[in-house]
């Protein structure tokens, strides 16, 4: 993959390659793509120092130019993130194969069989910041579908991404595929991601995964179908009929568990019938977590006692996604009140209620429009591993095609597949 004369050369050089490749790809059956899955893992492990060693020169880098703590966490790998990676490579080898599956098959009456097929994309355009394990769980997932893959990841990451990109090749190359399936853009320049954006008869479909910047940007520029991931403004609702120890533990655990992901809680909606001691203890506990707490008028109001603690939240708080130890709180008079609040500020991602009001929690999750809802349970589940699914290559905020954790069945479509004896119109 070495950068050889002009970069947009060398770009479409790529893609060609990579779409020469996913035609191979496509016939692969699912014994070749388990064992270079297999092999991807056990690559892995044996080029961990090689991978962590680039790791530290991005995290290097990434720590001189003053990056927050969050974004270091998304960029960081080790050991047993690492672990983690070969871990959902096994769970992904686990998987039925959707490829070549039948969707649906009926005959019509002039004796035509139909059948629904099935297939893979094609080649996928992943548009992605940080996070170097999207790099492995992306490629992986495209392997397992039988589709081409080409990356491109923030250039804060390009050393991690590039060393993961490597074994990916290797491991590819050992069991016979074409390494080509799989192509890293190294480029720092922004116009390569406008490239691949609009490369069309070469792309299939992209797929962005970062911050609202990001997204916004490949929507606007992209002539290629996006398969939009949003951000994850989470709210978690404690109605007055919530257990004080159950609520304690989800929201603590949405919230600092891993609070720069997408599935984090942002946003915690207090029920004003709520014990006002358990909603002060509750508070406290988060403070005492170290969150930040960012809380509404009445809120403050209600708890004079922590007043030098809940520093005053505005109307951008509700709509932010903190993806650090932040979180506004509201406190609202209704479960209608908070069914508004999570309808205007909520981008559709993961939204929670913990109540023991069964009338309660099937309104909340019928009326919530989001990817996912929870009753008594942390908003962090949304996560294609948690949910079986295996390694994910994203979650999608939209309604078509895919909605949610994005893991095989996403990343294919279908074609008809018509068997006839004769038969003409």
């Amino acid at each position: 993959m070495e950068i050889m004369g002009n970069w947009k050369q060398q770009l479409q050089e790529q893609l060609r390659l990579a779409k020469q490749a996913s035609r191979k790809m496509a016939l692969l059956t699912r014994e070749d793509k388990d064992k270079a899955l297999t092999a991807l893992g056990e690559q892995l492990l044996a080029d961990e120092k090689v991978i962590l060693e680039a790791n530290e020169r991005d995290l290097a880098k990434a720590e001189a130019d003053g990056q927050p703590a969050s974004y270091l966490d998304r960029l960081r790998l080790t050991t047993g993130r690492v672990l983690d990676l070969v871990e959902s490579l096994k769970q992904l080898v686990a998987l039925e194969d959707p490829v070549g599956q039948s969707m649906s098959r009926w005959t019509l009456s002039n004796g035509l069989v139909m059948e629904q097929i099935r297939v893979p994309l094609g080649v996928i355009g992943m548009v992605y910041e940080a996070r170097p394990n999207v790099t492995i769980d992306a490629a992986a997932i495209a392997l397992k579908t039988g589709n081409a893959i080409v990356l491109r990841g923030s250039h804060s990451a390009v050393n991690s991404n590039l060393a993961l990109v490597k074994s990916m090749r290797d491991a590819l190359t050992a069991t016979g595929l074409s390494p080509e399936a799989v192509q890293y853009l190294p480029f720092a320049e922004h116009e390569s991601v406008d490239m691949l954006c609009t490369a069309n008869g070469l792309v299939d479909v992209i797929i962005p995964r970062g911050g609202a910047g990001l997204i916004s940007r490949v929507l606007k520029t992209s002539s290629v179908p996006v398969l939009e991931t949003g951000v994850g403004n989470c709210h978690i609702f404690v109605e007055k009929t919530a257990d004080y120890a159950m609520a304690e533990a989800i929201v603590l655990n949405a919230k600092t568990s891993r609070p720069a992901v997408c599935n984090a809680a942002e946003t915690l909606l207090l029920h004003r019938e709520w014990p006002a001691s358990c909603q002060l203890e509750l508070l406290q506990r988060l403070i005492e977590a170290g969150v930040e707490v960012r809380a509404c008028d009445v809120t403050r109001k209600l708890h004079p006692s922590l007043s030098a603690s809940l520093l005053q939240a505005t109307e951008e708080d509700w709509d932010t996604e903190y993806s650090t130890l932040i979180i506004a709180v509201r406190t609202v008079d209704t479960l209608e009140d908070a069914l508004e609040h999570i309808s205007l500020h909520s981008t559709g991602h993961s939204e929670a209620i913990v109540t023991e009001d069964q009338a309660a929690a099937q309104r909340f999750l019928t009326t919530v429009d989001a990817t996912t809802v929870y009753h008594n349970a942390s908003t962090r589940f949304t996560d294609g591993g948690e949910f079986g699914f295996g390694a994910e290559i994203g979650i999608s905020t939209q309604k078509l095609h895919a909605r949610g954790p994005m893991g095989l069945p996403a990343l294919t479509s279908y074609k008809y597949v018509v068997r006839g004896t004769g038969q003409i119109r």
